[in-house]
């Protein structure tokens, strides 16, 4: 694929962070669809675009390029009628990315890959309602996608090999750092660790070995260190695999492996305690907090993606 049509279905923060990652590619055009077009439907990627700029990690040169290859429209059968990539950021709820994906289908052209951005659900079961199941593909982009490198390209049941390897090498056209997911299982890759280590921390604060402060300083300065840079398999290998044995022989008995959600989660839930969305969650949160926190993972995220090339 040289030059590439590529339709994104969802303006919302996924959506408008995608239409940065593949508009950055100077032989792709980007359609951004949504149901409805906002007084100014640039904003947010204006904005994004500006943060960029400010750390420089942009040229307002290529911020300008990146906007011209950017359209708006609220009429799926022209956003979808000359496309060869079109990926779907909407809610995650089954039905709908089902329904979409099967209207969708009989829009576009018969080559066209259709890709969801679901971060957990089955892609065989989004596929189900659709003819050509084969060129149906996860393609899980992490937020903020213009920021995070990694992409997952997942296999469906019947998603082809064509299909995989086209999407994987398109990836790495727009500079992301995809990896292939071959089997459609929940959480597939990087949430399935995502999730382990969470049930975990959550587990040393409800047993009273630390507090949630203490738990992300630990992982922060300690192993978080490391990983942008060593792999935890990498880290393996590099230590012995005779010393990584005797270390699991004593120390899996003593982990969490429980099977259903944190009861501090579940009773924090219930109590209305949200994170930052009510300022309390593990930890408490002043607007001030909030702000700072969110700026600085942005800021941290486009110096050392700019520092890594990509």
């Amino acid at each position: 694929m040289l030059n590439v049509n590529v339709t994104i279905l969802g303006s919302g923060l996924m959506g408008n962070g995608l239409a940065i990652v593949f508009a950055r590619d100077e032989n792709t055009k980007v359609i951004l669809r949504s149901r409805s077009i906002k007084a100014d439907p640039l904003k947010d990627i204006k904005s994004n675009l500006d943060l960029l700029i400010e750390r420089g990690a942009l040229t307002q040169e290529k911020a300008a390029g990146i906007m011209e290859r950017i359209a708006f429209t609220d009429d799926m059968e022209m956003a979808c009628r000359e496309a060869d990539f079109i990926v779907e950021c909407v809610p995650e709820v089954m039905e709908i990315k089902q329904n979409l994906f099967r209207d969708v289908e009989a829009l576009c052209k018969p080559t066209c890959i259709l890709a969801t951005n679901t971060s957990v659900m089955s892609i065989t079961d989004i596929a189900s309602k659709c003819q050509d199941k084969s060129r149906v593909v996860g393609a899980h982009f992490w937020n903020p996608p213009y920021l995070i490198p990694l992409v997952e390209v997942v296999k469906g049941e019947e998603t082809s090999e064509a299909t995989m390897n086209r999407t994987y090498e398109y990836m790495k056209r727009i500079g992301k750092k995809p990896v292939k997911c071959m089997k459609d299982v929940p959480g597939f890759i990087a949430n399935r660790l995502q999730h382990a280590i969470w049930r975990e921390a959550l587990s040393i604060v409800e047993k009273g070995i630390a507090d949630a402060a203490t738990v992300d300083e630990a992982l922060r300065y300690g192993p978080g260190l490391r990983w942008p840079i060593l792999g935890i398999l990498e880290n393996a290998d590099m230590i012995g695999l005779d010393l990584s044995l005797n270390i699991q022989r004593y120390i899996v008995k003593y982990l969490e492996d429980s099977h259903e959600p944190s009861k501090l989660l579940q009773e924090l839930v219930e109590k209305g305690d949200l994170g930052f969305k009510t300022g309390k969650g593990y930890q408490r949160w002043t607007p001030e907090q909030i702000t700072a926190s969110n700026t600085r993972l942005r800021e941290y995220l486009i110096d050392v993606t700019k520092e890594m090339n990509v």
